[in-house]
């Protein structure tokens, strides 16, 4: 006589299914008594060293080294970044029809709506911290967001 199993193992393939196509790093699901969490393993790679010398960079001149622009910082460390607060889904419109909260060059205020992030089928309002111009959108419509992930930059 074969016996049952404990663990729904259709309903975990399930969850890894779906952390796989949302590229989630790990989703936790409660079914009546039972408690599920399926994450995804990180795994970093490092890249190859090469060991051949540079070339010898041409001195600038003066006026040409004044001229040059000075890399910009990433997003992440902008000072007026929005980073997501949690892992989730973002959405750049409250329903498919309709327009986006925000564009770029956009005037904002403090506590206006800039995205919706779904979690666990829950959504969550997005708001400035603070008034400016959206000056770079981040995110598309519908992406999955890690924690911490710039959506934005208001300047």
């Amino acid at each position: 006589m074969a016996r049952q199993s404990p663990i729904d193992t259709d309903f975990v393939r399930e969850l890894a299914l779906l952390v796989a196509e949302t590229g989630l790093s790990e989703i936790e699901v409660e079914k009546g008594d039972l408690k599920v969490r399926v994450a995804r393993a990180v795994v970093s790679v490092a890249a190859p060293v090469t060991m051949a010398a540079p070339a010898p960079a041409p001195h600038p001149s003066p006026a040409a080294a004044a001229a040059a622009p000075t890399p910009a910082a990433s997003p992440k460390d902008h000072p007026g970044a929005v980073k997501s607060p949690m892992v989730g889904t973002a959405y750049r419109r409250p329903s498919p029809d309709a327009k986006p909260f925000i564009e770029v060059g956009a005037s904002v205020k403090a506590g206006d709506r800039l995205f919706l992030v779904e979690a666990m089928k829950t959504f969550n309002d997005i708001v400035a911290p603070k008034a400016g111009t959206v000056t770079a959108i981040l995110v598309d419509d519908g992406q999955p967001v890690e924690y911490d992930e710039p959506m934005c930059v208001i300047e």
